[in-house]
Protein backbone atom coordinates (compact mmCIF):
# COMPACT_ATOMS: atom_id res chain seq x y z
CA UNK A 1 0.00 0.00 0.00
CA UNK A 2 3.01 2.39 -0.63
CA UNK A 3 1.73 3.37 -3.50
CA UNK A 4 -1.82 5.51 -3.81
CA UNK A 5 -4.70 3.79 -2.96
CA UNK A 6 -7.05 4.30 -6.20
CA UNK A 7 -9.42 1.33 -5.51
CA UNK A 8 -12.66 2.12 -2.91
CA UNK A 9 -11.53 2.17 0.53
CA UNK A 10 -13.26 1.54 3.50
CA UNK A 11 -12.72 3.81 6.56
CA UNK A 12 -14.56 2.81 9.89
CA UNK A 13 -14.98 5.25 12.58
CA UNK A 14 -15.46 3.23 15.80
CA UNK A 15 -17.55 4.10 18.64
CA UNK A 16 -20.66 3.07 20.85
CA UNK A 17 -24.26 4.23 19.47
CA UNK A 18 -26.40 6.34 21.15
CA UNK A 19 -26.41 10.01 22.86
CA UNK A 20 -25.50 9.37 26.12
CA UNK A 21 -21.88 7.86 24.81
CA UNK A 22 -21.67 10.69 21.56
CA UNK A 23 -18.68 13.05 22.89
CA UNK A 24 -16.60 10.41 24.73
CA UNK A 25 -13.29 9.54 24.48
CA UNK A 26 -14.45 6.14 22.85
CA UNK A 27 -15.83 7.40 20.53
CA UNK A 28 -12.99 9.83 19.22
CA UNK A 29 -13.58 7.68 15.49
CA UNK A 30 -16.77 8.39 15.26
CA UNK A 31 -15.98 12.33 15.72
CA UNK A 32 -13.35 12.37 13.11
CA UNK A 33 -15.73 10.47 10.58
CA UNK A 34 -18.19 12.87 11.19
CA UNK A 35 -15.51 15.62 10.70
CA UNK A 36 -15.29 14.23 7.10
CA UNK A 37 -18.75 13.53 6.85
CA UNK A 38 -19.31 17.32 7.70
CA UNK A 39 -16.69 18.63 5.30
CA UNK A 40 -18.34 16.44 2.38
CA UNK A 41 -22.12 18.07 3.09
CA UNK A 42 -19.97 21.77 2.22
CA UNK A 43 -17.88 20.43 -0.85
CA UNK A 44 -19.83 19.43 -3.49
CA UNK A 45 -16.47 18.03 -5.01
CA UNK A 46 -16.70 15.18 -2.03
CA UNK A 47 -19.94 14.02 -4.02
CA UNK A 48 -21.37 12.75 -0.31
CA UNK A 49 -23.77 9.71 -0.78
CA UNK A 50 -26.02 8.16 2.06
CA UNK A 51 -25.96 4.59 1.69
CA UNK A 52 -27.14 3.29 4.72
CA UNK A 53 -28.83 5.17 7.72
CA UNK A 54 -30.34 2.70 9.42
CA UNK A 55 -29.71 -0.89 10.91
CA UNK A 56 -26.03 -2.26 12.24
CA UNK A 57 -23.68 0.41 10.95
CA UNK A 58 -24.25 3.97 8.86
CA UNK A 59 -22.83 3.88 5.52
CA UNK A 60 -21.48 6.53 2.89
CA UNK A 61 -19.67 7.30 0.10
CA UNK A 62 -17.27 10.10 -0.90
CA UNK A 63 -14.24 11.20 -2.60
CA UNK A 64 -10.68 11.82 -0.43
CA UNK A 65 -8.14 12.75 -2.45
CA UNK A 66 -9.22 11.19 -5.92
CA UNK A 67 -10.35 8.03 -4.14
CA UNK A 68 -14.02 6.75 -3.99
CA UNK A 69 -14.41 5.47 -0.21
CA UNK A 70 -16.32 4.22 1.99
CA UNK A 71 -17.13 5.30 5.18
CA UNK A 72 -18.96 3.54 8.14
CA UNK A 73 -20.13 3.95 11.45
CA UNK A 74 -21.06 0.32 13.12
CA UNK A 75 -24.43 0.96 15.15
CA UNK A 76 -23.40 -1.98 17.49
CA UNK A 77 -21.87 -1.92 20.24
CA UNK A 78 -18.16 -1.54 19.99
CA UNK A 79 -17.04 -4.87 20.96
CA UNK A 80 -19.50 -6.55 18.11
CA UNK A 81 -18.08 -3.46 15.41
CA UNK A 82 -16.47 -6.59 13.12
CA UNK A 83 -19.80 -7.71 12.23
CA UNK A 84 -21.27 -5.19 10.77
CA UNK A 85 -17.19 -4.22 9.16
CA UNK A 86 -17.31 -7.75 8.04
CA UNK A 87 -20.65 -7.57 6.59
CA UNK A 88 -19.40 -3.83 4.41
CA UNK A 89 -16.62 -5.40 3.02
CA UNK A 90 -18.46 -8.28 1.76
CA UNK A 91 -20.64 -6.66 0.29
CA UNK A 92 -18.88 -3.87 -1.42
CA UNK A 93 -15.69 -5.64 -2.85
CA UNK A 94 -13.40 -4.21 0.11
CA UNK A 95 -9.82 -6.08 0.49
CA UNK A 96 -8.26 -6.05 3.95
CA UNK A 97 -5.62 -3.71 2.11
CA UNK A 98 -8.22 -1.14 1.67
CA UNK A 99 -9.64 -1.42 5.20
CA UNK A 100 -8.73 1.63 7.52
CA UNK A 101 -10.03 1.87 11.05
CA UNK A 102 -10.18 5.07 13.15
CA UNK A 103 -9.93 4.57 17.05
CA UNK A 104 -9.41 6.03 20.11
CA UNK A 105 -5.65 5.24 21.50
CA UNK A 106 -4.87 4.61 25.42
CA UNK A 107 -1.23 5.28 25.06
CA UNK A 108 -1.07 8.25 23.22
CA UNK A 109 -2.40 11.71 24.63
CA UNK A 110 -4.73 13.89 23.49
CA UNK A 111 -3.22 16.11 20.43
CA UNK A 112 -1.55 12.81 19.08
CA UNK A 113 -2.00 9.97 16.33
CA UNK A 114 -0.20 7.28 14.43
CA UNK A 115 -0.95 5.90 11.36
CA UNK A 116 -0.03 2.05 11.38
CA UNK A 117 -0.65 -1.16 9.49
CA UNK A 118 -1.34 -4.28 11.94
CA UNK A 119 -0.39 -5.14 15.56
CA UNK A 120 -2.10 -6.12 18.43
CA UNK A 121 -5.56 -4.49 19.50
CA UNK A 122 -3.82 -3.17 22.81
CA UNK A 123 -7.09 -4.86 24.87
CA UNK A 124 -9.36 -2.08 22.05
CA UNK A 125 -12.15 -4.36 22.15
CA UNK A 126 -13.97 -2.66 18.48
CA UNK A 127 -10.13 -3.51 17.03
CA UNK A 128 -10.34 -6.96 18.36
CA UNK A 129 -13.63 -7.57 16.67
CA UNK A 130 -12.81 -6.42 13.55
CA UNK A 131 -9.70 -8.63 13.81
CA UNK A 132 -11.83 -11.47 14.29
CA UNK A 133 -13.92 -11.10 11.86
CA UNK A 134 -12.12 -10.07 9.05
CA UNK A 135 -9.61 -12.92 10.24
CA UNK A 136 -6.30 -10.71 10.32
CA UNK A 137 -4.63 -7.81 11.81
CA UNK A 138 -3.52 -6.31 8.76
CA UNK A 139 -5.56 -3.09 8.38
CA UNK A 140 -4.56 0.42 8.78
CA UNK A 141 -5.55 2.32 12.22
CA UNK A 142 -5.65 5.67 12.67
CA UNK A 143 -4.79 5.58 16.50
CA UNK A 144 -5.90 8.96 18.45
CA UNK A 145 -4.82 9.77 21.34
CA UNK A 146 -6.73 10.12 24.63
CA UNK A 147 -4.31 9.55 27.49
CA UNK A 148 -4.51 7.23 30.00
CA UNK A 149 -6.23 7.81 33.80
CA UNK A 150 -3.71 7.69 36.48
CA UNK A 151 -5.01 4.12 37.68
CA UNK A 152 -4.93 1.25 35.22
CA UNK A 153 -8.78 0.07 37.44
CA UNK A 154 -10.02 3.15 36.15
CA UNK A 155 -10.05 2.55 32.04
CA UNK A 156 -13.46 1.38 31.60
CA UNK A 157 -14.93 4.49 33.36
CA UNK A 158 -12.33 6.81 31.46
CA UNK A 159 -13.35 5.86 27.70
CA UNK A 160 -17.27 6.27 28.51
CA UNK A 161 -16.41 9.82 30.10
CA UNK A 162 -16.64 12.84 28.16
CA UNK A 163 -13.28 14.86 26.92
CA UNK A 164 -12.54 17.62 29.54
CA UNK A 165 -13.26 21.02 28.46
CA UNK A 166 -9.69 22.34 28.21
CA UNK A 167 -9.50 19.29 25.67
CA UNK A 168 -11.79 20.33 23.15
CA UNK A 169 -9.76 22.55 20.98
CA UNK A 170 -7.17 19.74 20.49
CA UNK A 171 -9.56 17.37 19.88
CA UNK A 172 -11.13 19.11 16.80
CA UNK A 173 -7.76 19.97 15.39
CA UNK A 174 -6.79 16.06 15.28
CA UNK A 175 -9.76 15.17 13.59
CA UNK A 176 -9.58 17.96 11.04
CA UNK A 177 -5.64 16.56 10.87
CA UNK A 178 -7.00 13.51 10.70
CA UNK A 179 -9.26 13.98 7.82
CA UNK A 180 -6.11 16.01 6.27
CA UNK A 181 -4.43 12.89 6.72
CA UNK A 182 -6.53 10.52 5.17
CA UNK A 183 -6.87 12.45 2.32
CA UNK A 184 -3.01 12.19 1.91
CA UNK A 185 -2.84 8.46 2.05
CA UNK A 186 -5.05 8.21 -0.76
CA UNK A 187 -3.75 11.30 -3.21
CA UNK A 188 0.19 10.33 -2.21
CA UNK A 189 0.68 6.83 -0.55
CA UNK A 190 0.88 5.21 2.83
CA UNK A 191 4.42 6.64 3.36
CA UNK A 192 3.16 10.63 3.36
CA UNK A 193 0.72 10.20 4.99
CA UNK A 194 2.27 8.22 7.88
CA UNK A 195 4.89 10.81 8.20
CA UNK A 196 2.39 13.56 8.13
CA UNK A 197 0.08 11.74 10.94
CA UNK A 198 2.62 10.98 12.97
CA UNK A 199 4.71 13.91 13.57
CA UNK A 200 1.40 15.85 14.20
CA UNK A 201 1.62 18.06 17.29
CA UNK A 202 -0.40 20.95 19.32
CA UNK A 203 1.25 24.31 18.77
CA UNK A 204 0.54 27.21 20.97
CA UNK A 205 -0.40 29.85 18.74
CA UNK A 206 0.34 33.98 19.76
CA UNK A 207 -3.67 34.31 21.04
CA UNK A 208 -3.41 30.46 22.80
CA UNK A 209 -5.52 28.79 19.88
CA UNK A 210 -4.35 24.92 18.82
CA UNK A 211 -2.69 25.03 16.05
CA UNK A 212 -0.43 22.52 13.98
CA UNK A 213 3.32 22.06 13.85
CA UNK A 214 3.88 23.30 9.92
CA UNK A 215 6.34 19.80 9.86
CA UNK A 216 3.07 17.99 9.88
CA UNK A 217 2.12 19.96 6.52
CA UNK A 218 0.51 18.39 3.39
CA UNK A 219 2.38 21.25 1.21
Amino acid sequence: MDAPMRTAALIVGLGNPGPEYAATRHNFGFLAVDEILAAARERKSMRLTVLQAEGDHQLFSATLGGVSCLLAKPMTFMNLSGRAVARICGRHGVGLADVVVVHDELDLPVGRMKLKKGGGANGHRGVESIVEHLGSEDFLRLRLGIGRPEHSSAVTRYVLEGFAPDETEAVNAVCAAAHKGLTLLFRRGLAEATQFVNVFRLASAPDGNAGMDTSGTMG
